[in-house]
């Protein structure tokens, strides 16, 4: 089965993704609003793409334009940038909102052959994305 699994929280966003899917501008799919927190590897199981932290669909929309296969699986996601950004409290790791570990923790369990993410280019940024790649690598 080719299809989407969409991850967002907001109202307006998931109501974007909503328009985006009827439109024909985003596959089709399935939009879950709970919170990462609340999403077991039952609730991903059979989809093609899973995009995390959906917001306003871009990162489907970039695989499209990116000519990226349709049944090729891939996950994405653009954790919060709120504890890393320099505008934010800058608290990090200790941020509620540091997401990173609940994500790793389902990507750990379902094991997707292709994951996509970014995070903002401050300097607490560019750490995060060093612990990303050490637990990345540690599942081989």
């Amino acid at each position: 089965m080719v299809n989407a699994f969409y991850n967002e929280i907001e109202p307006y966003p998931v109501q974007w993704l909503q328009n985006l899917i009827e439109g024909g501008h985003i596959m089709e799919g399935q939009i879950n609003d709970q919170s990462i927190t609340k999403i077991t590897p039952q609730d991903v199981a059979g989809y093609t793409r899973c995009h995390f932290f959906a917001g306003i669909g871009g990162w489907d929309y970039a695989l499209q334009l990116a000519n990226w296969p349709a049944d090729r699986p891939v996950w994405t996601g653009s954790c919060p940038c709120q504890p890393f950004s320099i505008a934010g409290k800058q608290k990090g790791v200790d941020d509620e909102r540091h997401l990173w570990p609940v994500w790793y923790e389902l990507i750990k369990q379902c094991l997707p052959p292709v994951i996509f993410g970014e995070q903002v280019a401050s300097p607490a940024g560019r750490t995060w994305l060093n612990g990303v790649f050490t637990d990345l690598e540690a599942l081989g």
